[in-house]
């Protein structure tokens, strides 16, 4: 007995410390030695140099980056594309080349799946309507996917201002100037609003990279067509120049913003009344009217067919 007592306490002993070492090794470890290194003074995207992905890039991605390198491009159209794609959240340099590329790619899929199509249609003008519409579809819907990724990274920091400008108020009274206070934020919100973090992280990035904070901020407005977040920096930048208290001017326009938002809000509850109308008439109403009124309908047809059948 005693023997086997101590026979158990040796092999759990030995599977309590297999497990301990196997966790120091693979997690505690690796983390220590992080924490002792530091953070990266800016994480590495995909497509740019020195990304960890660059090397397991699929080959999908590099061959509709090849294609969107020989499309010619005028200058003005790159730079609205480029604008839309750092909005979006895009700032790599392929990113350009990727997006012309599978406009390319969209456009002779769609192509040669509306010569498909058009064997189906009839009509000689349809089958070249259809063509040239679905091909137009191709190369125009990456700009809707765009627009959409852009209108929800907008709506995104837009939702997020309010929490941050807390946080920076609570930091500024707490001591810090106002760029230790970006760079704060820029780390406590890296996964409760990442898009609101990356902002803050590369306005932080261009200070120390020996910009001014007033064009530091102007880069940030001009980055995000954000309208909520342009007035945010104008105010800080009005607050700087006239030596304001900037503290007090944050906390008054994340009031405003909160004030904002309820008030969108409200606005979306009253407007569903009328939205619900027309789902209402088209699919409630009439299974209603089946639940209701089938049953008489039913009898009545039951009742009326002999009837009709003995008139004659």
């Amino acid at each position: 007995m005693a023997l086997g007592l101590t026979l158990t306490l040796l092999f759990f002993l030995a599977v309590a410390t297999s497990v301990a070492l196997v966790g120091y090794r693979t997690y505690v470890r690796p983390v220590r030695f992080h924490e002792r290194l530091g953070a990266a003074v800016m994480p590495a995207q995909v497509g740019q140099p020195g990304g960890s992905e660059v090397g397991g890039r699929k080959w999908v991605v590099r061959v509709v980056q090849q294609i969107g390198e020989k499309v010619p491009v005028s200058p003005q159209d790159v730079t609205i594309a480029r604008r839309y794609l750092i909005a979006a959240g895009y700032r790599s340099d392929t990113a350009l080349h990727v997006y012309y590329g599978a406009k390319i790619v969209m456009a002779v899929c769609f192509f040669l799946a509306s010569l498909v199509l058009r064997n189906y249609i009839a009509n000689p003008v349809g089958s070249i309507v259809i063509v040239g519409a679905v091909t137009a579809l191709g190369y125009f819907g990456p700009n809707l996917v765009l627009e959409k990724i852009m209108g929800r990274r907008m709506e995104s920091l837009r939702f997020a201002l309010p929490d941050a400008l807390d946080l920076l108020v609570v930091c500024m009274e707490a001591g810090l100037g106002l760029d230790q206070a970006i760079a704060n934020v820029s780390r406590e919100l890296k996964l409760t609003h990442p898009a609101v973090s990356e902002e803050l992280g590369l306005v932080n990035l261009e200070m120390r990279a020996g910009k001014s904070r007033t064009e530091a901020l102007k880069n940030l407005a001009d980055r995000n067509p954000e309208p909520e977040l342009r007035k945010l920096v104008a105010t800080m930048i009005q607050a700087d120049r006239f030596g304001t208290g900037i503290a007090e001017a944050l906390r008054t326009h994340s009031d405003f913003l909160r004030v904002r938002r309820r008030q969108e809000a409200e606005e979306r509850a009253a407007k569903v009344g009328v939205k619900l109308v027309f789902p209402i008439f088209f699919f409630i109403l009439p299974a209603m009217l089946v639940v209701a009124a089938g049953p008489g309908i039913l009898q009545m047809i039951q009742i009326m067919i002999p009837l009709m059948g003995t008139v004659k």
